[in-house]
């Protein structure tokens, strides 16, 4: 989430028997790598040797930093003609960024949970999710009308949207309208339209999609507040790149964004076959 808004509201106690339900709950929806959701524990960690989803698509947007507890991060556009070609172009010169205040952390995607031994995502853990991840829609405080130039799906903030943080909500790891929601379950939220500035613009990042409680929620690549400091989780540019980029992205060309820090990238760039 963004780090104009780093409390949360108290959560609410509640009972084991509520925890319960939601725990079993999460275990039947299961998550998008296969492992058991569960708030007990951690899902196993299990990074895929390769990727089909990188070579399905023909757009990527790559974001690395020096190391995994740095904040500061270079943010790369590339382009291919074709799925499946080796061979990436980059599109316009490397924008300055900023990822989590505590750097990065391994999140869950389509590269499965992360390695043995180095750091997972954590709710409130002031770290990125560090993997690869589709893209899920656009938001802001543009109306409809005024984002015509857009090529992917788009969601215009009100009053009543909130991204819901809550690991016992059934809507954790979600943006929703409180007005159209008859029992919101929530105790913890961010008001989007309250941040402001920061949710200009933004893009919604899948991590952690099919949600495993407490394993991070709500993360987007978003205007940034300050040059000087990170996020709460979020990946940030300035406004004027981020609307660059959103010129840019097509939902035709199956979109993805990776996230890590550039010796783990290094490492992984063969096998997954990444610029």
């Amino acid at each position: 989430m963004s780090s104009a808004r780093e409390t949360r509201s108290v959560r609410k106690t509640r009972s084991g028997f509520v925890a319960l339900l939601a725990l079993i709950f999460q275990y039947l929806a299961g998550n998008e790598t296969g492992q058991t959701a569960n708030a007990m524990f951690d899902p196993a960690p299990q990074l895929h040797r390769s990727i089909p989803e990188i070579s399905k698509c023909r757009q990527l947007v790559v974001v690395t930093t020096m190391a995994w507890d740095v904040a500061n991060a270079t943010i790369q556009r590339f382009e291919r003609r074709q799925s499946g070609q080796t061979s990436w172009q980059r599109v316009g010169e490397p924008l300055p960024g900023v990822i989590g205040k505590g750097g990065f952390a391994w999140g869950i995607g389509l590269h499965g949970t992360g390695k043995a031994g180095e750091p997972n995502k954590r709710e409130g853990d002031q770290r990125s999710p560090a993997g690869v991840f589709r893209l899920s829609c656009v938001f802001g405080l543009a109306s409809s009308s005024q984002v015509r130039f857009l090529r992917f799906p788009y969601r215009h903030i009100t009053a009543t949207m909130e991204a819901i943080d809550d690991p016992y909500s059934r809507y954790y790891n979600r943006i929703v309208d409180r007005a159209a929601i008859a029992h919101p379950d929530w105790s913890s939220s961010e008001s989007m339209l309250r941040v402001g500035g920061p949710y200009r613009w933004g893009i919604m990042i899948e991590h952690n999609w099919r949600p495993v409680p407490d394993c991070g929620s709500c993360i987007f690549l978003h205007v940034w507040d300050s040059a000087r400091r990170g996020t709460a989780g979020c990946t940030a540019v300035n406004s004027a790149q981020l609307e660059q980029l959103l010129h840019w992205l097509n939902v035709q060309k199956n979109p993805l964004i990776v996230q890590l820090p550039l010796p783990e990238y290094v490492l992984l760039r063969q096998s997954w076959k990444l610029p």
